[in-house]
């Protein structure tokens, strides 16, 4: 396992796209995520994201302005899905990043007059989901959540020995922008009690997640180690896998099904582990009352660099415009690291498949502020959230939209964004 820094992460770079530049863009020079769009123009097609401009991959790779291993992983990009992408080797996608880096620098070696015009504006363009997961795993990775919806008792030892997930659904992830049709279900009327109907959802919630999208497998009946884990993971994303607490309450004897299945919402683009390099920090450490990381789950290089400083936070705005912030965190609070995470899944044989999507679970850190989803703040005696108008909420409205931002950062870096996670609640549609 090693996290290298190059000339791509160099703070000093800029881009002659003068929006790349720009203080507080997602999409500096030293990000390049990629993604599938549309255009009235053209189908869907791969690209990358510059400031408030997306390289057409595709254009980029018949110009002749890329050479070798990057013009591979360019054609591999170019299509309707990222998927064939994921499976390029990794130093051709490294390359592919080095050469747009170089191209779109100012002073670089790109001949401006033609890459201008492979520049597309995002505002012009739909974004579309970067791949089909073959999989999705949810995880529950952070203590501070398992604790506050456990209602402050003893935790059970599970979530502290080791990652513990569910596998979710994985054709109702869907990308940013993506109705939230309120689900129906059964659900107690008084929680906790025995009186149950069905109907729609009374307690509507979201999760501030964070994901990961695997560029290879592992074969069946052949477990990893963390280190290998680590080299499995191409890049990540937003996630907000929105919950049906009533149902979700109501059925869980064997864990989560149709009060999490309904929808998971993701941002559209795939910010490379490459680009994550300068925010590696170092995993969370065990309290003194905690146990030691288990030794299939441990290893020395993860420990040191297996977690990532990436500011999250989730803003609430209801139909009428009033909104509130309502969430801050950080990834680096959470109990197990991504590689943790791959490599507890695949420790029993299931086999990994290019393509599949991790998520961390609710990324809950220690303080008030850092709680995210409403079930921590409201529930049990919890507050109501107060919009800018004075109006309040315990759980989301029809027309309320939830939205989801992230910022890695470190001292002596230029930060980097992930683009858009958000969902407007639609009301329920009954059979």
């Amino acid at each position: 396992m090693t996290i290298e820094l190059n000339e791509t992460h160099d703070p000093a770079r800029r881009s002659w796209l003068d929006s790349a530049n720009v203080q507080g863009a997602d999409f500096p020079i030293q990000n390049l995520p990629f993604g599938v769009f549309t255009t009235g123009s053209g189908g869907a097609r791969g690209g990358v994201a510059l400031g408030d401009r997306i390289v057409d991959l595709a254009a980029l790779a018949q110009s002749g302005a890329l050479t070798d291993a990057a013009l591979e992983a360019a054609h591999a990009a170019s299509g309707d899905t990222l998927a064939p992408l994921l499976a390029c080797a990794p130093p051709a996608v490294s390359a592919l990043r080095g050469e747009l880096s170089e191209l779109f620098r100012e002073g670089g070696a790109g001949d401006r007059t033609l890459l201008e015009g492979m520049l597309v504006p995002i505002a012009d363009a739909t974004l579309e989901m970067p791949l089909k997961p073959t999989a999705f795993t949810d995880f529950c990775t952070s203590i501070e959540h398992i604790r506050r919806m456990a209602g402050g008792g003893p935790l059970k030892p599970g979530p502290l020995a080791l990652p513990v997930a569910y596998n979710g659904r994985a054709s109702s992830v869907r990308g940013s922008g993506t109705p939230v049709v309120r689900p129906c279900g059964q659900f107690t009327v008084a929680p906790g009690g025995d009186d149950y109907r069905f109907g729609p959802e009374p307690m509507l919630d979201f999760e501030l997640e964070f994901g990961a999208w695997l560029r290879a497998g592992t074969e069946l009946g052949v477990p990893i180690d963390v280190a290998q884990a680590e080299t499995l993971l191409f890049g990540c994303c937003l996630v907000n896998d929105w919950s049906a607490r009533g149902i979700q309450f109501f059925e869980s004897m064997l864990g989560p099904h149709l009060g999490k299945s309904f929808l998971t919402t993701i941002s559209p683009w795939i910010v490379t582990m490459d680009a994550l390099a300068p925010f590696r920090i170092a995993a969370r450490g065990r309290g003194d009352a905690e146990p030691p990381v288990p030794a299939y789950l441990l290893d020395d290089t993860d420990r040191a660099l297996g977690g990532i400083n990436i500011e999250l936070a989730a803003e609430l705005t209801s139909a009428s415009g009033a909104s509130a912030t309502i969430a801050e965190t950080n990834l680096a609070e959470l109990f197990w690291t991504l590689a943790q995470m791959v490599a507890h899944q695949a420790s029993n044989g299931a086999p990994l498949e290019a393509g599949d999507l991790i998520a961390t679970g609710t990324v809950s850190g220690a303080a008030d502020k850092a709680r995210a989803c409403l079930a921590e703040i409201s529930l049990r005696g919890g507050e109501e959230i107060v919009l800018s108008d004075g109006s309040t909420r315990r759980m989301l409205e029809d027309g309320d939209t939830l939205a989801l931002r992230g910022r890695a950062v470190a001292d002596g870096y230029v930060p980097i964004g992930f683009g858009p996670c958000t969902g407007t609640i639609q009301p329920a549609r009954f059979q």
